[in-house]
């Protein structure tokens, strides 16, 4: 009788033999034998649960965890509402290709076909938003279940994985072996003929230019793709998801970030080339028909995945394996460094001049406001290239992709395929406690911060060195320059009232506000020498915002 366990039992056991570090979640009788099994049976190496205020935010960490550390973060919740509150944070991670292993309590099985309380359609319903959702109805399948929604959420494309737990199983006898951890599945390296190929397109282009995509930012792949630049030297456009995926050795070959607007300067790259390399790209993150429009070059895929094929992409050759070795073995059909031709580098070095420009602030006419470029620069002076800085959605989040600098992978993070605003926060908290003591960086506005700024209370209570800016407009601002754009107006934008510093304090946090008589520099150093959290909030400067969504720039300057 000894070797009786528990169904939540046997899942703890399960996370332990695939290494979770955190659960995140929240408490309720559906699923309170986990809970209990974390925190009182002194499983050794048992994750430590994070209790969160909203499931939302909890499915936002778990989410950080998987695009962190390419591993699967595990959220867990109770039935009913619970599991509802899951949908957001897990269909921003399957979109953006973030793994996690979502739990979710339910009513037992004897009232899964009755109107019972907080019953509900568990499986069906997060079926649309997952890569695999799933309902166990015997205990003896629960570790079996949960090693496999690991590797699904885990197998590129990453995302959310989905099982539902009867309260009767989480609490019933399970007799079998727990499974140990899965080796990750091997992929190889296309063919030797299509290597050549691909490096033959690259000798005879006039002007290649690489597109980094999310998958190309998976740690192997990054620094795969950098050997290969040393050897070969093109440009490099990152998407907002690849960002710092060029090095600060390497930022001669970088020309800047492209998403939403089709208006930047590798906009200009990319339809000018006569061949882009997609590497590790997805359509989610800047749809082809904004760079692929007008041109008349071809493309090379390079990825783990088949890529989505549209009307605006269809690449020219296609080539899926696991992108650092096959980007290693690209570099042996280089036997000489490869430069491009020097009219083309001429050029290439007038475009560089003009994109710097653009990241010097302007001189201010108000001494009340911050412009953006002001606190972007502030902050890229007092950063180094290990900090993780997390961005909310909003005005904020493009004026930090265009302008804002990151020389490693994955330390700059975006929500650029389902946009969803209230990350920011949560996120930080994630990459706090995988960075002890170090400082996080989180940027939203003033409405974004609203979604998660709860978790303020988390942050607090973990004691996690978490600096928040706070881009206070009193607007939904993204929304208003765009309808203002369209219609002339915008309708349904104004938010505000509220004094973010105090709000800060009030949760037992740091609260500073910036003003006409104390700027951002001085905010951000007394926030860099505070322990614990620190909220800023800033007076934004958004009067140039129209300027964001303007289409393709004139492009006879180059």
């Amino acid at each position: 009788m000894e070797n009786k366990k528990t169904g939540a039992q046997a899942l703890v056991e399960t996370m332990v033999n695939h290494g979770i570090e955190y659960v995140f979640g929240l408490p309720g009788a559906k699923i309170d034998r986990l809970f209990d099994v974390i925190e009182h049976q002194n499983i050794k190496n048992a994750p430590k649960l994070i209790v969160t205020r909203h499931e939302q935010n909890a499915a936002f960490m778990a989410g950080a965890i998987g695009r962190i550390t390419g591993k699967p973060g595990v959220v867990a919740v109770t039935s009913g509402p619970g599991v509802a509150n899951l949908a957001t944070g897990l269909v921003t991670a399957t979109s953006e290709g973030d793994p996690i292993v979502a739990i979710g309590g339910q009513v037992t099985r004897d009232d899964l076909v009755r109107r019972s309380h907080q019953s509900i359609a568990n499986r069906e319903l997060l079926t649309s938003v997952t890569k695999m959702s799933a309902e166990v109805e015997d205990g003896n399948n629960l570790s079996e279940t949960f090693a496999n929604a690991y590797q699904i959420a885990k197998a590129p494309k990453g995302g959310a994985s989905f099982i539902s737990i009867p309260q009767d199983v989480m609490d019933g006898e399970v007799t079998r072996q727990n499974i140990t951890s899965v080796q990750d599945v091997a992929q190889g390296v296309p063919a030797r003929e299509q290597l050549k190929e691909f490096a033959d397109r690259i000798k005879n282009a006039e002007m290649p230019v690489i597109l980094a995509g999310m998958r190309a930012s998976e740690p192997k792949a990054t620094m795969a793709l950098r050997k290969l630049l040393k050897q070969i030297n093109i440009p490099v456009v990152e998407t907002f998801q690849g960002a710092g995926i060029i090095s600060h050795e390497l930022i001669d070959n970088f020309y800047g970030r492209v998403g939403l607007f089709r208006n930047q300067t590798g906009d200009i790259l990319l339809k000018k080339s006569d061949l882009v390399i997609t590497i590790g790209y997805d359509p989610i993150e800047y749809e082809a028909r904004n760079w692929n429009q007008d041109r008349d070059g071809s493309i090379i895929n390079l990825d783990s995945i088949l890529p989505e094929i549209s009307t605006d992409y269809q690449p020219d050759l296609i080539l899926r394996g696991d992108l650092a070795d096959t980007l290693d073995a690209l570099v042996e059909q280089f036997t000489d460094k490869f430069n491009l031709a020097p009219e083309t580098t001429d050029y290439l070095n007038k475009v560089r001049e003009d994109h710097q420009l653009k990241d010097i602030p302007p001189v201010s006419d108000d001494e009340n406001l911050v412009h953006p470029l002001s606190v972007i620069q502030a902050l890229q002076e007092r950063v180094t290239d290990d900090t993780t800085v997390t961005v909310d959605v909003g005005s904020n989040y493009i004026w930090m992709a265009r302008h804002f600098k990151s020389y490693e992978p994955r330390k700059l993070l975006f929500s650029n395929g389902m946009q969803t605003l209230g990350v920011a926060l949560p996120w930080a908290i994630s990459a706090a406690l995988l960075n002890p003591g170090k400082k996080v960086i989180s940027v939203s506005g003033d409405a974004g911060f609203m979604y998660s700024s709860q978790e303020l209370a988390t942050a607090v209570e973990h004691k996690l060195n978490i600096i928040h800016l706070v881009w206070n407009d009193g607007y939904y601002d993204m929304v208003k320059f765009q309808a203002e754009a369209k219609y002339g107006q915008a309708a349904g934008v104004k938010v505000g009232g509220v004094d973010f510093a105090k709000y800060a304090e009030s949760f037992g946090a740091k609260g500073i506000k910036v003003s006409k008589d104390y700027d951002i520099a001085s905010a951000l150093d007394e926030a860099f020498a505070t322990e614990g959290p620190v909220v800023i909030d800033i007076p934004i400067d958004y009067r140039n915002n129209i300027e964001l969504s303007k289409q393709m720039i004139a492009d006879s300057f180059y």
